[in-house]
């Protein structure tokens, strides 16, 4: 097929995950589920109140096992069968390897895993609360497998390694307001088309300096149903 061997790079965050039913954590008024960004999402807040933090994530982690992938993860899926995909995404859930997506760099971690608090190469399989006192395997308390802000975003680099090898790029359900995630399309070729699919788009430096960008102005689902055609044809 002549499309088989361009590799598309999605760069995808929580607005993909919405019309499955994921609240998007950040709300307008920038708090977390009614909390400062930073007592649940920092280890600053986790060192103060272990348990809200662990108690918060539980909830989310709970949510997630109840909800299945909608109709724009599963046509990003289904794209393997005419591309090279990779999905580059800011989401916590595991929605885009659920719908059949094969390869998937998690920015920001996974709430399906867990981690020791002493070494973070510990990392563990979790569909379960994690509470004071779950220990990992060098005796350590375990903590959400997730990056908080101060932290090192340890997937970038491949991120953007494969953002610059892209034939073409999809942003989708993402304000592209969250750095470093924001900034990685700058690390594409001038001349890759970039589609950007969101129902309220914020057109940022990166994004104005693509040569080639299409909005489609519409949610997830529709907007990707859309390209979905546009790109099989």
């Amino acid at each position: 097929m002549k499309h088989s061997k361009e590799h598309i790079v999605i760069l995808s965050g929580a607005g993909t995950s919405a019309e499955s039913g994921l609240s998007t954590f950040r709300d307008a008024d920038g708090l977390w589920e009614g909390h400062e960004i930073t007592e649940v999402a920092s280890p600053q807040g986790f060192a103060s109140n272990p348990n809200l933090v662990l108690d918060f994530y539980n909830q989310r982690r709970r949510q997630l096992l109840t909800v299945q992938p909608n109709k724009a993860h599963q046509l990003i899926a289904q794209l393997e069968a005419y591309f090279n995909v990779t999905v580059v995404t800011q989401n916590v859930d595991d929605l885009h390897e659920r719908a059949g997506s094969s390869e998937v760099i998690h920015l920001h971690g996974e709430l399906l895993k867990s981690q020791s608090t002493a070494n973070p190469e510990l990392v563990y399989d979790c569909q379960h609360d994690i509470v004071l006192g779950d220990l990992c395997e060098i005796g350590s308390q375990l903590r959400p497998f997730i990056v908080w802000f101060g932290e090192q975003v340890p997937m970038l680099e491949s991120a953007a390694i494969a953002v610059a090898e892209a034939d073409k790029i999809i942003i989708i359900g993402t304000s592209m307001q969250v750095y470093p995630a924001a900034s990685l399309v700058e690390f594409a070729q001038s001349h890759v088309p970039v589609f950007y699919i969101d129902p309220k788009p914020a057109i940022n430096y990166s994004l104005e300096q693509s040569r080639q960008l299409e909005v489609i102005e519409a949610a997830a689902t529709i907007g990707m149903s859309q390209l979905f055609k546009q790109l099989v044809k």
